[in-house]
């Protein structure tokens, strides 16, 4: 096996929990925040944060179709509002960066749906489940083990 740390430094932890909890405030619909952290988990492929936010959706009442059609929330039809799937976009921009930069129209259709202050929160809780699925992707942290 690979020399790594599982050591989570307390500090960095609370400091990644705040900005999280900010980010959700600030965002006020905890549903969507859920759905956004559980699309970014998907894609990179982190089972401990997706046991986590899956398990905070389903105890939240997000239906088991949504969740189960997350990962294909485009040929979704109606199941995701116009304001979710342009989270969402948004969620697989940043979290991809495929170009290096998030595209004007993803941006643009995101700026649509959330005022100025809403879009500063939903890119901190994007930037905020991205760190926390690199922590634990890193560690190799197994779904419902410890994370520190």
């Amino acid at each position: 096996m690979t020399a790594r740390t599982t050591l989570l430094d307390a500090g960095v932890r609370e400091a990644t929990q705040r900005l999280g909890a900010a980010a959700k405030r600030g965002l006020g619909d905890p549903a969507l925040a859920e759905l956004v952290m559980i699309r970014a988990s998907q894609i990179n492929q982190c089972a401990f944060c997706l046991d986590m936010h899956l398990t905070i959706a389903r105890k939240n009442g997000e239906s088991e179709e949504r969740i189960q059609l997350l990962n294909a929330w485009r040929e979704a039809g109606d199941r995701y509002s116009a304001r979710e799937r342009a989270a969402l976009e948004l969620t697989e921009a940043v979290t991809v960066l495929t170009d290096g930069f998030v595209p004007d129209e993803v941006y643009e259709r995101a700026a649509a749906h959330f005022d100025e202050r809403e879009l500063a929160h939903l890119l901190g809780l994007i930037d905020v489940i991205n760190t926390w699925n690199r922590l634990m992707v890193s560690r190799r942290s197994p779904p419902g083990g410890p994370a520190w």
